[in-house]
C-alpha cells in the first residue's frame, strides 16, 4: 500500500505498523482488568492485521456482563468505529458528487472501492458480540 513512497516513509510506517493498534491496547486493557485473552492473540504479529476471533468475542461477552468499566471502553470504541463508519459513507458520496464513476487518484476503482469500505468494521469483535447479549 506504501511501495510509491519513498524508502525512509516506507520504513517509519512499517515501525508504527508493528506496534499496538488502539485494539490491541485495549485487549492488554482487558487483561490487566482480569480477563484472560488467549496467548495466541497477545503475542501474535502485529505487522499483520488483527483477524476476528470467537475466543476473544467470549472473553468481551463476559467483559460486557461482569465488567461495568471495561464494558463502557469496549462502547466508546464502538462509538469511534461508528463514526468512522459514517464518515466512509459520506466520503464516497463526496467522491462520487465530485468525480462520479472515475478512477480513484490514488489508482483506485474509486467510488467502488470506497464503497467497497463501508461495511468493514474496525472493531469487528465488538459488532460480533451484539446478537449475543
Amino acid at each position: 500500500m506504501a511501495s510509491h513512497l519513498p524508502p525512509d516513509t516506507q520504513a517509519e510506517i512499517g515501525k508504527i505498523t508493528s506496534g499496538n493498534s488502539i485494539w490491541d491496547s485495549f485487549l492488554e486493557y482487558i487483561v490487566k482488568r482480569g480477563h484472560a485473552i488467549p496467548d495466541s492473540v497477545m503475542t501474535r504479529d502485529k505487522s499483520i492485521a488483527y483477524q476476528s476471533n470467537i475466543e476473544v468475542q467470549d472473553v468481551l461477552l463476559h467483559v460486557h456482563q461482569s465488567d461495568p468499566e471495561s464494558a463502557m471502553v469496549a462502547e466508546r470504541l464502538l462509538d469511534i468505529d461508528e463514526g468512522i463508519q459514517e464518515w466512509r459513507y459520506r466520503h464516497v458520496k463526496m467522491v462520487e458528487r465530485t468525480i462520479g464513476k472515475k478512477a480513484g487518484t490514488g489508482g483506485s476503482s474509486g467510488v467502488e472501492y470506497l464503497a467497497s469500505t463501508l461495511f468493514n468494521p474496525v472493531f469487528k469483535d465488538l459488532w460480533e458480540i451484539r446478537s449475543r447479549f
